[in-house]
């Protein structure tokens, strides 16, 4: 297996040049980057960003991932096996398995509609500090209803990630009032036309 070891700069330009030539604006402020980043996924690209948020937050004694099903998967899966930790996701639909849980619900942009996140009181507890990790951080009212979820279990609450941020929908400003870091690899200010924040 290839071990993936790049400075930080590098790892965001290699991200930076896959949004320019491989994704697309759609309009309505939605960046279409499902061919390396959430429906097919490049690996390589993937680990790089798991391995900078795992470095960004090595120092947190993080016990759990924490992201929403499917598309934040990838990256928190990449972060959860460079910290060595599990990775917990939020069901969008309660399985029958399913017998002690939490549920936060959010409004979805991409989606239409309300979302509802489950995750099951099994696997996330007092004892946890959590690093939330997604794909996308936009309005951030997703990211901050995982975080609820985490502050009703009494779990330790330690942080959020994503890979790209769109800085213009200003999801940063909710995810602050936790109290914790927050950290967008790839910052973006415009997307008509597309520019990056340095």
């Amino acid at each position: 297996m290839e071990i993936i070891q790049v400075s930080r700069e590098l790892a965001v330009r290699s991200i930076q040049e896959a949004i320019v030539e491989k994704g697309s604006v759609l309009g309505g402020g939605i960046l279409k980057v499902d061919s390396f980043l959430n429906h097919q996924i490049d690996p390589r690209l993937i680990k790089m960003a798991g391995n900078l948020i795992c470095d960004t937050f090595k120092d947190a004694e993080i016990t759990k991932v924490l992201t929403v099903e499917s598309s934040g998967i990838a990256p928190a899966l990449a972060t959860a096996e460079c910290m060595g930790v599990p990775l917990l996701f939020a069901r969008k639909k309660k399985p029958i398995t399913m017998k002690r849980y939490i549920t936060e619900t959010a409004p979805s942009h991409t989606k239409g509609g309300t979302v509802e996140l489950n995750v099951s009181l099994e696997f996330l507890g007092e004892s946890d500090r959590v690093l939330i990790v997604d794909d996308f951080l936009a309005s951030g009212q997703t990211i901050a209803a995982l975080g609820r979820l985490v502050q009703k279990t009494g779990a330790k609450l330690c942080g959020f990630a994503a890979v790209i941020e769109k800085t213009f929908e200003e999801g940063r400003n909710l995810l602050e009032e936790f109290g914790v870091p927050v950290l967008g690899l790839v910052r973006i200010s415009s997307l008509e036309p597309l520019r990056f924040v340095d």
